[in-house]
């Protein structure tokens, strides 16, 4: 613990979601930091436990890249795809065999967070079964939320999320964490890329519709702050708004500009949303 710094516990993070108005109706999609806390009494695990008490249903990003992602096989080239490329098919053929086939007792990848997998082995829960793009969810909701999803709408349940009038909870985190951003991309043609995934022994596959690059989000910002209500942790941000109101959001952006959010990297994975951006030959 810092200097300066006071324990968090339990209680005051859900004296917090308390004052940012969420109660047991509430139905929140959750992107959260323990780091930016400071020290937490109970680490991740009083996070989640907080968050369950509070909310009736909540629902985190539950991500399994890291284990079962593969690269693109070689010589593959789909238009706006912007993913690397095994070498030679050897190089293929050794990702799959190193990566994991999803099952629902696979950890949650840790750039997502440590209060997802307190989250999953902690409570009772529901969970998606993408091969890359989870979601955990427990609560009133949660097989609801979670049942839409399909291997072509990897992003249903933050769609379920907005359907059921809720919030992203945002923990410490920016609107470079804001999954919801991405929704409202992909209902206006972009950021719809192809990803790999082992999805058995020696075997891959192709699937459809993931998000791409993140990082210019906080853009919106000022945007959303009207719609935005926010309270202090310990040291960490926790900021509410409503999914609705991201989607309204960035629908306006982007129809503004249709390169709203992206940066002119030529190597980055937002180049290909650039080109889905413009129009097409003949369209």
């Amino acid at each position: 613990m810092g200097r300066g710094d006071v324990a968090v516990t339990a209680d005051d993070v859900a004296a917090g979601l308390r004052q940012l108005g969420l109660g047991r109706t509430s139905t929140v999609l959750a992107h959260t930091s323990m780091r930016a806390f400071g020290h937490v009494d109970g680490g991740a695990a009083a996070v989640a436990r907080a968050l369950v008490e509070v909310c009736g249903t909540v629902v985190v990003p539950a991500d399994t890249w890291d284990q079962t992602g593969v690269p693109a096989p070689p010589g593959l080239e789909r238009p706006w795809n912007a993913y690397w490329n095994a070498a030679t098919w050897a190089e293929l053929d050794e990702a799959v065999d190193r990566a994991a086939v999803f099952a629902p007792d696979l950890p949650v990848d840790r750039e997502m967070g440590a209060v997802p997998e307190a989250l999953r082995r902690g409570h009772p829960h529901h969970r998606t079964a993408h091969p890359l793009k989870g979601f955990v969810a427990t609560g009133e909701r949660a097989a609801e939320i979670v049942g839409g999803q399909t291997l072509d709408r990897p992003l249903a349940p933050v769609e379920a999320v907005g359907d059921a009038g809720g919030d992203v909870l945002l923990v410490g985190v920016g609107h470079t964490a804001n999954t919801a951003i991405h929704v409202a991309e992909q209902h206006l043609g972009r950021a719809r890329y192809f990803r790999y995934a082992k999805v058995g022994p020696r075997a891959w596959a192709e699937l459809a519709d993931l998000p791409g690059e993140s990082h210019r989000f906080d853009g919106l910002e000022p945007a959303l702050w009207p719609s935005t209500r926010e309270v202090r942790v310990g040291r960490a941000r926790l900021r509410r708004v409503g999914v609705a109101e991201v989607l309204a959001v960035t629908r306006a952006a982007i129809a503004a500009d249709p390169r709203a959010l992206l940066c002119d990297d030529p190597g980055c994975r937002c180049a290909a949303a650039w080109r889905g951006a413009e129009p097409r030959p003949g369209a």
